[in-house]
């Protein structure tokens, strides 16, 4: 995977060394405002009442037939080491028990109490553009309704997760072998991309069967998603490629920045590669930018440019290509603004859906699916060993890309800084999503996420990022632009946009 960095870093983009920034602290430990400091000197107490326990009770258990024959040598250090020995085995357990509960109480300390599995609600289901029909009452013949939350936990169990790993070679010239604590955003945007892949290449579908031997596509697309630069979409890759947008190891980066950064990792991949190689198939467009000139505007996805990405990524050989759509938005500044809910909410009717990168401040997550005022999520924030998949191993564990425990927030709870993904197969699928896009905007009731447009109106200025632009009410956050209407300008009754 190096040869494509080395060949278009040349001509492409300047060059920036990744740097060790642990000075930088990741935000998934203080950016929750609401949450009691009390907690954790709780569990360090309680975690060494039970530790002390344990030691307690290792001094008085019962020695084995082996420890005995150590014990009963006429030597006295055989029967301090005997006891040293015992002390240690109790010591790595507790100490392994501890680490794991601190993830799990930092986690839910971030994205608030755990809530699991599905509630007594008999509303429908969305899961990535799949209805799901929950009833009580089976007495009505109908198997799609009876049967639907055994159909819906088995799609959510089929979706591919990401999560962090510990173990892994050391990321360029860091001493990283995890991304504990500061990966989550790249770990959330790998499985929106990994499902892209399920649905390319094996159909929305494909559910992960029970017993071996598996697809060799699915196989290869978890192989993509490993933690080595051999891999093209690993951590190590996107961390290289999004250096322009200041990714480094140890660092949180936001979506807008992570939807740039796979933007930019598919052009170096697509020109080092020959286009029936193509590990990713598809033309990706980030849709951003504004349609209201200086004052700002929800992003226009522009009919024309997602052509032009189609025709570039097939090298000009035909005119339109499946494409990837990223849409980062900002929706608020504090809290998402509640006229955007709605329509977050019907995105996941689209066919075309392919969920939200998202959650709380500082903790991402990869939302997939909503019912009611619930959004269900998988989470990347509990740590497994590294694995390593083979491209050609179809009798490969897999238990670590998928999760049976079904996760849900508020929708009106995650951070107003998100990116949405859509996947278009062919042309017809994209004039479908246009025409479901342009009818959600028109009834959004002036609060559109994105709206759709033949041709950008060269009338009106547009607005970037990475500009510097400093006007009344702008400025610049996580890589996010935001424009705050103030009622002293006379915007009481105006949103936050944002200015991609």
């Amino acid at each position: 995977m190096k040869g494509f960095f080395e060949r278009a870093a040349a001509s492409k983009c300047s060059s920036k060394s990744l740097t060790d920034t642990s000075s930088r602290c990741p935000p998934s430990v203080s950016s929750d405002p609401g949450s009691s400091t009390s907690k954790f000197p709780k569990a360090s107490l309680w975690s060494s009442i039970f530790a002390s326990a344990l030691s307690f009770f290792e001094t008085r258990s019962e020695p084995s037939d082996s420890e005995n024959k150590a014990v009963r040598s006429d030597s006295p250090a055989c029967e301090k080491k005997a006891i040293h020995i015992r002390h240690n085995g109790w010591t790595a357990a507790v100490k392994k028990a501890v680490a794991i509960g601190s993830m799990r109480r930092l986690q839910e300390r971030v994205l608030g109490s755990s809530r699991t599995g599905v509630s007594s609600s008999t509303s429908d289901i969305w899961l990535l553009g799949v209805c799901y029909k929950i009833s009580q009452d089976e007495s009505l013949g109908d198997a799609d309704s009876s049967n639907g939350l055994a159909a819906f936990e088995q799609d959510f169990s089929s979706r591919i997760l990401m999560t962090y790993r510990k173990g892994f070679n050391a990321i360029g010239d860091s001493k990283y072998t995890s991304d504990v604590g500061w990966g989550c955003m790249l770990r959330s945007s790998q499985m929106l991309v990994a499902q892209v892949l399920l649905f390319h290449r094996l159909g929305r579908s494909w559910r992960k069967p029970l017993q071996k031997s598996l697809d060799r596509e699915y196989i290869e697309i978890l192989h993509f998603f490993g933690d080595s630069e051999a891999s093209p979409f690993s951590i190590n890759n996107l961390l290289q490629a999004g250096n322009a947008y200041d990714l480094a190891a140890g660092s949180w980066v936001g979506p807008y920045a992570m939807c740039r950064t796979w933007e930019t990792l598919a052009r170096f991949i697509r020109e080092a590669t020959d286009l029936e190689d193509q590990p990713l198939p598809m033309a990706v467009y980030v849709v951003s930018g504004d349609e209201d000139g200086e004052r700002g505007g929800a992003p226009v996805l522009c009919i024309e440019d997602a052509s032009r990405h189609c025709l570039e990524f097939s090298r000009g050989q035909v005119s339109w290509t499946p494409i990837l759509l990223l849409v980062p938005l900002v929706l608020g500044l504090d809290k998402i603004n509640p006229r955007y809910i709605p329509s977050l909410q019907a995105t996941f009717m689209f066919p075309q859906s392919l969920g939200i990168v998202g959650g709380k401040p500082g903790a991402s997550t990869y939302i997939v699916g909503v019912q009611d005022e619930k959004a269900f999520f998988l989470d990347p924030h509990d740590v497994q060993p590294v694995v390593s998949v083979s491209s050609d191993n179809q009798e490969a564990d897999t238990s670590s890309y998928h999760c049976n425990i079904i996760r849900h927030i508020p929708l009106d709870s995650i951070d107003p800084s998100l990116a949405i993904g859509f996947y278009c197969r062919d042309k017809d699928d994209f004039d479908d999503f246009c025409c479901r896009a342009s009818n959600l905007a028109n009834k959004s009731n002036g609060a559109p996420l994105f709206t759709v447009a033949q041709k950008h109106n060269l009338s009106k200025t547009s607005s970037h990022p990475e500009s510097s632009v400093s006007t009344d009410g702008i400025r610049k956050e996580d890589s996010f632009a935001v424009v705050a209407m103030s009622d002293a300008e006379g915007h009481s009754h105006e949103d936050e946009w944002q200015l991609l």
